[in-house]
């Protein structure tokens, strides 16, 4: 079974896999296992994430891919990304994270005091 079907199977409710065997391999994990992501998308989405991508994020290239309009590309894209949690790459520094930076010289005082402030 591939994902297309396994997402056909369970129209896009939540699913888990529990039993995970390494192709070419003897070798089987039992557990429980939430899919990733891009996975639990339907199939239809999964493919315009792909596109998307291979399209270098050029929403002009998604409008001739799929000869939509660019308000149904941003539309579609907002509608997928709610359904995905993203990473905070730029988290808020910690007081004690501020005054590490500047015990190390890092950065100056007036900076840190900028951080502090900044992130009350």
């Amino acid at each position: 079974m591939d994902w297309q079907e396994l997402t056909d199977l369970t129209h896009g409710k939540p699913f888990v896999v529990e039993r995970v065997r390494l192709a070419g391999s003897g070798i089987a994990v039992e557990g429980r296992f939430e899919p990733p992501q891009l996975a639990q998308l339907g199939v239809d989405d999964q493919v315009f994430v792909a596109a998307f991508v291979r399209a270098h994020g050029s929403i002009k290239e998604m409008e001739r891919i799929f000869g939509v309009s660019y308000p149904t590309v941003k539309s579609r894209l907002n509608r997928i990304a709610e359904r995905l949690d993203f990473v905070d790459t730029d988290p808020v520094p910690s007081g004690a994270d501020v005054v590490d930076r500047l015990r190390r010289g890092e950065i100056g005082a007036e900076e840190a005091l900028a951080e502090l402030e900044r992130h009350r």
